[in-house]
């Protein structure tokens, strides 16, 4: 890519996710200081976000240590949270399959669930998938997220009791603003209809992984409905 055309699509790209980048910012801060609170030095802390960088999955590993909880519970935690992204790398297998082994290990740590909706919306926009777009605003996300992480992280002292002032809600509306623009379907709009409303029933009963169940429904209605459709 030429200079100028590598500034447009590095402005493009970071503007392009920088509405979810800054609604995570809540997010970063409690990821830091939650780290304090369980016990890690800042640099462990830091490091959380520098090579993990696992969001929600991040937030239940620190969760988990900060509890006494054994690495078996941290490992199927951080596991079943991340679930997910199997689907969004199986999204893009067919792009991603073909380049080279470092590009692919380079996307696969940037992807998120911010990057993954940004990324799909450049493509159905350009009607091609762009690696550099993706890479690069993945990227732009990681910074602001550790920088989130490094003020939590110091200012863990002065914010006590951090879980009580419903900074993870900004997990909640992240997720909004991510999967209400995508969708633009009948059979996405009922497969996010049936996963809420499963995610409902098994919050009450206490169902254990009742996250990846109503996910797993979820898909395979909106699966079943788009097949129907395409008959």
């Amino acid at each position: 890519m030429k200079k100028q055309g590598i500034f447009v699509k590095s402005l493009s790209a970071t503007m392009a996710i920088l509405p979810l980048s800054i609604s995570c910012i809540p997010w970063g801060i409690l990821c830091g200081t939650l780290a304090m609170q369980a016990g890690l030095t800042p640099l462990q802390g830091q490091l959380t976000s520098l090579l993990i960088f696992a969001g929600a999955a991040q937030l239940s590993g620190i969760a988990l240590l900060g509890a006494g909880g054994t690495w078996s519970a941290l490992i199927n935690s951080t596991a079943m949270i991340g679930a997910r992204h199997l689907l969004y790398s199986a999204t893009f297998h067919s792009e991603i399959v073909k380049l080279p082994l470092i590009k692919r290990i380079i996307f696969a740590f940037l992807l998120t669930d911010e990057m993954f909706v940004v990324a799909q919306a450049d493509q159905h926009k350009k009607g091609y998938f762009d690696y550099w777009f993706a890479v690069i605003a993945g990227f732009s996300f990681y910074l602001i997220w550790n920088m989130a992480t490094f003020v939590g992280i110091y200012s863990a002292t002065l914010l006590k009791d951090i879980d009580q002032l419903g900074f993870d809600f900004a997990i909640a509306a992240t997720f909004i603003a991510m999967v209400v623009p995508m969708i633009k379907t009948k059979a996405i709009l009922i497969a996010s209809l049936m996963s809420a409303i499963c995610m409902l029933i098994f919050s009450y009963f206490n169902v254990q992984q009742g996250l990846v169940f109503s996910a797993l429904i979820g898909m395979s209605v909106g699966y079943a409905v788009n097949r129907g459709a395409l008959k």
